[in-house]
């Protein structure tokens, strides 16, 4: 699976994931990226909801700063860069991405986001 950024003003989509993991249990939900020493620079994990709704996203246990963006219907809400261990952020979506701190640089609120199999997938 991929994830495809496609800014709101008109320019080319790119690829910002090409390593995504989904967070589709309660385990792995509550446990996120908590423990681990690091990520490859084109990972993503998404968390998908069934509904939008209200979400948070903590970095206690998390050992290096990430980029996360609250997505709703296809549509960018929130883009935060969050520090490790205290980092702390809420926000709407239905759809939730955690990347390196970085990988989100120009991608804005209002932009698109798509979940999709490349590949063999």
């Amino acid at each position: 699976m991929q994830v495809v950024h496609e800014p709101a003003d008109g320019r080319e989509a790119t690829t910002i994931a090409t390593s995504v993991d989904c967070a589709d249990t309660v385990l792995t939900r509550m446990r996120g990226l908590m423990f681990r020493r690091s990520i490859p620079d084109d990972y993503a994990l998404a968390f998908r909801f069934d509904d939008v709704g209200t979400h948070d996203i903590h970095m206690l246990f998390v050992r290096f700063p990430l980029d996360v963006l609250w997505v709703t219907d296809g549509v960018i809400n929130r883009v935060e860069t969050l520090d490790p261990w205290r980092g702390f952020a809420k926000a709407e979506a239905d759809l939730i991405l955690e990347l390196p701190a970085g990988n989100a640089a120009g991608i804005e609120p209002g932009d698109r986001i798509r979940l999709e199999k490349h590949g063999r997938e």
